[in-house]
């Protein structure tokens, strides 16, 4: 495997110029780019120009990890060329006629093959339930390790792309699979915050919108706990997620962020289900602990297969947690990193939701996380 990082900035450019030589039916060029189209769309564009044997695929973020750094409104690239490693690309479109679990049917059935190793997908963020998409993907693909993210759009949750069929385009989903024995693919993935309040039980919900907690209007008792950010919603929710307690303690909570709020029902949307039946909390950050997170999540990743040679650590971590951490986001880039093989590179971003296996295998939706995937090859 060949290995190659680089980082675009419209006051620089190029950190260093892409290296066309590494094209090939095999080669990914995995980016992470800022959300403004017009700052990137040219530079991607003759990206694409340059590896048309390459599968380009990448999505719009809330900050470009590149390294121990975070930026805005660059391009974080990764340029990976496999030599024993076939890659396929699968491309679906959200539609009003196409639920989020067909969608992820669709893509599974796209890639599967005896074969198939690993998944990774990257989607719209705010056009999908991610917990219907990954459920449609993992049920179709039993046993393949599948990770990923939804993109993001800063802090506005406007509008997201994904890189499909050569441009950027929102209202779709695109995954990479990853075949054969020699792929090396490792995860891993934490949280660190505190709970918030007693829990309640969710009396009425549909899919990813939530209606009433014990009874009463979501959104009015979310409210309650906001006290004076209620006017920066939906962005200060960031700062307050829901967990929701799942049913095999090796899983811990899964968390759930918000996307949108409605005043007129009082209902607070998702980036995943929230089960009506189910028992959640609130919660709130610790500094500390959401640093921590990120250590644990690589200690988490397993690289006991890896000897030498290149390894990529893509590192997708929840806009709220950036929104929390302030100055101090880089830290948690920093300490997943150095848990790491030494000389591990890393890129990634800031996501409105990250997809990785839980304890037990059964892969899931996440918020509010950092999420860690390692690619080499043995």
């Amino acid at each position: 495997m060949k290995l190659s990082l680089h980082q675009y900035t419209s006051v620089s450019g190029w950190d260093s110029e892409p290296d066309p030589a590494l094209d090939s039916a095999q080669t990914l060029l995995l980016f992470f780019a800022s959300p403004e189209r017009a700052q990137v769309n040219d530079v991607l564009h003759a990206l694409q120009s340059r590896f048309r044997h390459s599968i380009m695929f990448g999505c719009s973020s809330a900050g470009e990890i590149y390294q121990e750094e975070i930026n805005d409104q660059s391009i974080s690239l990764a340029i990976v060329r496999f030599e024993q490693t076939p890659i396929r690309l699968a491309v679906e479109e959200i539609t009003a006629h196409k639920t989020s679990n067909e969608v992820g049917a669709n893509l599974a059935a796209q890639l599967r093959q005896d074969d198939l190793k690993a998944v990774m997908v990257l989607s719209d963020g705010l056009l999908v339930n991610g917990s219907k998409l990954v459920d449609g993907l993992s049920t179709s693909l039993p046993g393949v390790v599948i990770t990923g993210g939804l993109a993001g759009d800063a802090d506005r949750f406007e509008q997201t792309w994904v890189w499909a069929d050569g441009t950027m385009k929102s209202g779709h989903v695109c995954a990479v699979g990853f075949y054969g024995e020699r792929i090396g693919f490792g995860h891993g993935f934490r949280g660190g915050w505190d709970v918030l309040g007693p829990e309640r039980e969710v009396t009425r919900a549909d899919a990813n919108v939530l209606y009433e907690l014990d009874g009463q209007p979501a959104l009015q008792l979310y409210k309650k706990y906001l006290g004076d950010r209620t006017d920066g919603l939906p962005a200060t929710g960031l700062l307050f997620p829901l967990a929701i307690r799942n049913e095999k303690a090796a899983d811990a909570d899964t968390v759930r962020t918000i996307l949108a709020v409605n005043e007129q029902d009082q209902s607070i949307t998702f980036a995943g289900d929230v089960p009506t039946g189910g028992f959640v909390r609130l919660m709130r950050a610790n500094f500390d602990r959401v640093i921590e997170g990120a250590s644990d999540a690589a200690a988490d990743v397993d690289t006991h297969n890896y000897t030498s040679g290149p390894l990529l650590n893509v590192a997708i971590s929840c806009v709220g947690r950036r929104l929390v951490l302030g100055p101090r986001t880089e830290e948690e880039i920093e300490a997943a990193l150095e848990k790491l093989p030494e000389g591990a590179a890393q890129i990634g971003y800031y996501s409105y939701g990250e997809i990785s296996p839980l304890a037990s295998g059964k892969c899931d939706l996440h918020n509010q996380s950092m999420t860690l995937t390692t690619l080499w090859e043995q």
